[in-house]
């Protein structure tokens, strides 16, 4: 074999064409992994967080309206302004007596008392709490927070029979005082 000559460095290059150094780079992917799996990480957990909840709603059938027994009846009238009102039975007798009261969105003392304080009482009825019918009347200038808000308490308290209509004359002018 040959021996290769190498110039030894003092003497100077020729002039032509140079030899190409090749430099070995080395890059370091680990921080680059580490945050790819940071990313990946962060969108599975808010997209995790961020689903949807569903309320079951079943809607009747089209046919005759139900009679609720007015003695096993609360109805729920939502305002303007947060405003929740109720009464027992029907509407034509709230509005001749002036029943209809004004509660509040809090559990222990608003809507949930209420409704507890109902199903307490139907329990020494025939029937018991099951036959209990909630009625619930938004108004014009109702939020759709506070029908869902109405539609929760109906299932934190295991109300079977529940109802959202629409307001009828006599609790439309009751809401219309109380803007």
């Amino acid at each position: 074999m040959a021996a290769i000559n190498n110039p030894p460095p003092s003497q100077k290059r020729k002039a032509g064409v140079q030899r190409l150094i090749k430099h070995h780079l080395k890059i370091d992917m680990t921080p680059m992994v580490d945050l790819g799996f940071l990313l990946i990480t962060f969108f599975v957990i808010t997209t995790e967080l961020a689903k949807p909840t569903i309320i079951d709603l079943y809607l009747p059938k089209d046919g005759q309206p139900t009679d609720a027994p007015a003695s096993k009846s609360i109805t729920f009238l939502t305002g303007s302004n947060d405003k929740i009102f109720y009464y027992y039975g029907e509407e034509k007798d709230a509005a001749l007596k002036n029943h209809v009261i004004q509660t509040s969105w809090d559990e222990i003392n608003g809507v949930g008392k209420i409704i507890r304080e109902k199903q307490l009482q139907l329990d020494h009825v025939k029937g018991g709490r099951n036959e209990m019918v909630i009625i619930i009347k938004p108004g014009k200038e109702s939020t759709y927070r506070n029908v869902v808000d109405l539609l929760d308490e109906m299932s934190i308290h295991g109300v079977k029979k529940y109802a959202v209509v629409k307001v009828g004359d006599k609790d439309s002018q009751f809401l219309a005082m109380y803007r």
